[in-house]
């Protein structure tokens, strides 16, 4: 029997994420302030290869394009087996999607369970609400 005790599980690159299945469609309507949240986002910690779970929220107020859902769901999946650590992930959460968006306004919440007795909230937003 195998000692888990210096262990790393394997897990792909953060370049492994896959921008490629973001989609948008045009929106001209009023200016709508829009929340997606998700309690199924995950990733893998490079440092032990341990699942990472917790909330994914975005908030955004959209600048001419809105995100299909359901390609934000299969991007956020993709993370499943990315080994990054949890303030890069939020960080690589908003460029991609404030790239993909160039939006008014963008807040990308990341909301960790608890590791080794830790809470982790990480929060990167930018733009006029």
């Amino acid at each position: 029997m195998a000692k888990a005790e210096g262990l790393t599980l394997p897990f792909d690159d953060p370049e492994k994420v896959r921008v490629d299945l973001l989609e948008t469609f045009p929106y001209e309507g009023e200016r709508q302030f829009i929340t997606y949240e998700t309690a199924e986002f995950s990733a893998v910690c490079p440092y032990s290869g341990l699942p990472d779970y917790g909330d994914f929220i975005m908030e955004y107020v959209p600048n001419g394009n809105i995100v299909e859902l359901k390609s934000l769901k299969y991007y956020i999946t993709s993370y499943r087996n990315i080994g990054i650590y949890q303030e890069d992930a939020t960080n690589k959460l908003f460029q991609d999607l404030y790239k993909l968006l160039n939006p008014t306004y963008l807040k990308i919440t990341t909301i960790y369970n608890p590791r080794g007795g830790i809470d982790t909230t990480c929060e990167i937003e930018k733009g006029t609400k």
